[in-house]
């Protein structure tokens, strides 16, 4: 590769969820990490995550955002694992709402100051 040979080094690219739940490339990694298919977010040391992982699972549904709310506006929910002090929020959100995106409605103003 002749860039390589230059001395160029190539930058890392991450993968991370936008707020409109689409992926894009990014340089910087994200700060949160979320399963795909459940639409749970959390912690990248989620001690449940975690151990998913080492036991070969969530893996290839795994995604990443850059921030806590890009997650929510990708239409994600709080993990009751790592974030203990969101979730119930999102219970709350959810016995309130008649679906999902209602609830994320819901979550979101229960998060305002």
């Amino acid at each position: 590769m002749a860039v390589a040979a230059r001395g160029w080094k190539q930058l890392k690219q991450y993968t991370l969820i936008g707020p409109d739940g689409k992926p894009y490339k990014s340089a910087v990694p994200g700060t949160f990490g979320g399963h795909r298919r459940n639409k749970g977010y959390g912690r990248l040391d989620c001690r449940s995550a975690l151990q998913w992982i080492a036991k070969g699972y969530y893996v290839k549904h795994r995604v990443f955002f850059a921030d806590e709310v890009t997650a929510i506006q990708a239409g994600y929910q709080p993990c009751a694992t790592c974030m203990k002090e969101r979730y119930p929020l999102w219970k709350q959100a959810q016995t309130q709402s008649h679906n999902r995106k209602e609830a994320l409605a819901i979550y979101w103003t229960l998060l305002e100051p």
